[in-house]
């Protein structure tokens, strides 16, 4: 097998972000981190990290720019998605991307106690925790896990087409609902995060991952 040389040049050596830095940012200027990370990573136009170096820099503190709530499924690597590295996101997941205390006091936790300026609810196509709770699916406890997503089935958000897993349409408009669900959750369930929000040190957005493009559409 070729072996495949690496040049120095080709390594990002992009330090690990500072207190003062991540002070600086503004939530707006962290979603458009965002966005131009999946952008390069749906281009693939990636570069390589000094992850040993980076790893070394962060053992003392870490100051991530955002918090990513996600789903638990194996084919969204998060940090890929959005071409971060090491010491640039909290990755919250949970299937179906739900929210419940644990979940909030993470989220809390990395904003109010890290300053992290911005949460990202980050649902995706073909989400199995979303079909599952469409077909209402009992099993130890995922039960109630799929009841936090089944919310979603009696929202007031119009639908016509046939409501079942075999409509991918469907899924991906209970997908979109159960996103707005978790945000909601989040408002209504942390009045510290509701304070952050409303003056404007942070943001809390919804996303949708695409599993064919890679690319995130922000809502």
């Amino acid at each position: 097998m070729e072996k495949i040389e690496i040049e120095k040049t080709d390594v990002l050596s992009e330090k690990v972000l500072t207190a003062e830095q991540q002070a600086a940012l503004t939530p707006d200027s962290v979603l458009s981190i965002l966005k131009k990370g999946n952008e390069e990573f749906v281009s693939d136009a990636l570069t390589i990290r000094n992850n040993t170096v980076r790893v070394r820099e962060a053992a003392l503190g870490q100051y991530p720019k955002a918090v990513i709530l996600s789903c638990l499924d194996s084919r969204v690597p998060v940090e890929d998605v959005f071409h971060r590295g090491i010491g640039d996101l909290f990755v919250a997941r949970v299937a179906g991307n739900i929210v419940n205390e644990d979940i909030l006091g993470s989220l809390e936790y990395a904003c109010k106690v890290s300053g992290s300026k911005v949460i990202v609810v980050l649902g995706h196509e073909h989400c199995g925790a979303i079909k599952s709770a469409i077909d209402n699916v009992k099993l130890g406890n995922i039960t109630g896990l799929l009841a936090k997503i089944r919310r979603a089935l009696a929202t007031n958000s119009p639908f016509e087409g046939e409501k079942t897993t075999k409509n991918m349409a469907y899924v991906h408009h209970i997908c979109l609902e159960n996103i707005k669900l978790s945000i909601q959750d989040i408002r209504v369930k942390s009045p510290i995060l509701k304070e952050m929000e409303t003056k404007a040190e942070i943001k809390i957005v919804g996303a949708v991952y695409n599993m064919e493009t890679g690319k995130v559409e922000f809502l």
